[in-house]
């Protein structure tokens, strides 16, 4: 059974930063792209960042370039964002996703969600 688990979010002050997580399993991590995406309240999911499977190509929205980091762990079947100089237009549920061509509007593989709220 393929599992994404994400975890890290909750509530924050503007400013401040977090660090997201999401444990993967059932499938072969090494071989997909990762993607964090995102879907603020009242608003569609939109893709954030993204990394190929072999880490050494990335894309990020552009509201949050020099902002967000995305890594990925492969020994440990796990993918980061990193989170900073969080805004209150950051807040959503996050999601991870793994695919095996790249970050699209369909990924094979979906995570729950995790909640960022950004308080002013």
């Amino acid at each position: 059974e393929v599992q994404l688990v994400e975890s890290g979010g909750g509530l924050v002050q503007a400013g401040e930063s977090l660090r997201l997580s999401c444990g993967a399993s059932g499938f072969t991590f090494d071989d997909y792209a990762l993607g964090w995406f995102r879907q603020a309240p009242g608003k569609g999911r939109e893709a954030v960042a993204c990394i190929n499977a072999g880490g050494d190509f990335t894309y990020y929205e552009d509201s949050v370039k020099g902002r967000f980091t995305i890594s990925r762990d492969n020994a440990k079947n796990t993918v980061y964002l990193q989170v900073s100089s969080l805004e209150p237009e950051d807040t959503a549920v996050y999601y991870c996703a793994a695919d095996f061509i790249w970050c699209r509007r369909e990924m094979d593989y979906w995570g729950e969600g995790t909640l960022v709220t950004v308080s002013s």
